[in-house]
């Protein structure tokens, strides 16, 4: 009889440690914010990624009366701010706004202090409006025709830098289709000067820095190195459709590993209520951005998947 009470209490004992954990977070995500957030965002304060951080940050102090406030930590390309969101507890107070790269290629190449499952992301809500553009009076117009132009003729790249992952995505796109640079070089700014001064004939860039040059027809697009077609260059293919190279410059919110999915899916449906506001939506009607909401299982493949496509880049680069 002994053996019977002993056998049940130890039982009960293990149910209500097991549970311990499950009631806490439960307990915590209902509580969710108890104190300030804090958004590392690991660029300097302006950019597209900033801008809807700093959006989502208002919109969560707004609806949850505690404070939430963004800190722009730079440095290391990413990797700086991303190590300070890594040495923080897993209970969502801590949110880093992380663009592709932090989380594949610095990985990959061992540049970071933390690992592929150091985080989980709440959702993914930019991808930057990178484009491949050259002067207006050149003679091609797509990928495919640059491709055969530059067989026969001397075409130079300009682009942010050989460790970017635009640069390597660009690279990738060309090899494919058969595009001969002749030359190539990197650029603090691609913007109209590059090619208004024959720096480059085609560059890789983003909207935002030759925005004046599109709207004065100076400068052309030949592709858009986005999910989706440009929203002020709908007409113009998206580098997927004209050469199959998918992988696209996006950026998302994550939390440390652990964090609870409570608390994650409160974060969620106040980012995704962001991204749909007006005046998130008129960002990228301004800019091309695109600005969406992808979370949940959605997020995490599109993550694993550039991952895989981040180790494709990182050896067809050392090739």
């Amino acid at each position: 009889m002994k053996k019977i009470i002993n056998l049940v209490s130890t039982a009960v004992v293990a149910a209500s440690v097991s549970a311990t954990p499950l009631l806490m977070s439960q307990a915590q995500a209902a509580d969710y914010p108890n104190r300030p957030v804090k958004f590392v965002v690991p660029w300097p304060a302006g950019d597209l990624e900033d801008i809807l951080t700093r959006m989502v940050a208002e919109d969560m102090a707004k609806e949850t009366g505690k404070p939430a406030s963004v800190v722009n930590k730079p440095g290391g390309a990413g990797v700086v701010g991303a190590s300070d969101v890594s040495r923080a507890r897993a209970d969502g107070l801590t949110i880093g706004s992380f663009v592709a790269d932090i989380l594949t290629t610095h990985v990959l190449a061992g540049n970071a202090p933390f690992n592929e499952e150091t985080f989980e992301p709440v959702g993914i809500f930019l991808d930057y409006p990178f484009v491949i553009a050259t002067k207006a009076d050149s003679p091609y117009n797509t990928m495919g025709e640059l491709a055969e132009y530059s067989q026969n003729n001397a075409v130079s790249l300009g682009h942010f830098g050989y460790q970017a992952l635009p640069t390597a995505i660009t690279f990738k796109a060309a090899d494919k289709i058969g595009i001969k640079f002749s030359s190539d070089a990197p650029f603090d700014s691609n913007d109209c000067s590059t090619l208004a001064n024959g720096d480059a004939d085609v560059i890789n860039t983003t909207t935002q820095q030759i925005i004046a040059c599109l709207k004065s027809g100076d400068v052309k697009l030949l592709s858009a190195i986005t999910r989706d077609r440009l929203s002020i260059a709908p007409e113009v293919p998206t580098l997927n459709e004209q050469t199959g190279v998918s992988q696209t410059t996006w950026n998302g919110l994550f939390v440390k590993q652990g964090t609870s999915p409570e608390i994650k899916a409160r974060i969620a449906e106040i980012a995704a209520k962001t991204m749909a506001s007006d005046r998130a939506q008129e960002l990228a009607k301004t800019t091309g951005a695109g600005v969406y909401w992808i979370a949940g299982a959605e997020a995490e493949q599109v993550v694993s998947d550039d991952y895989d496509a981040a180790q494709d880049l990182l050896d067809f680069m050392k090739q």
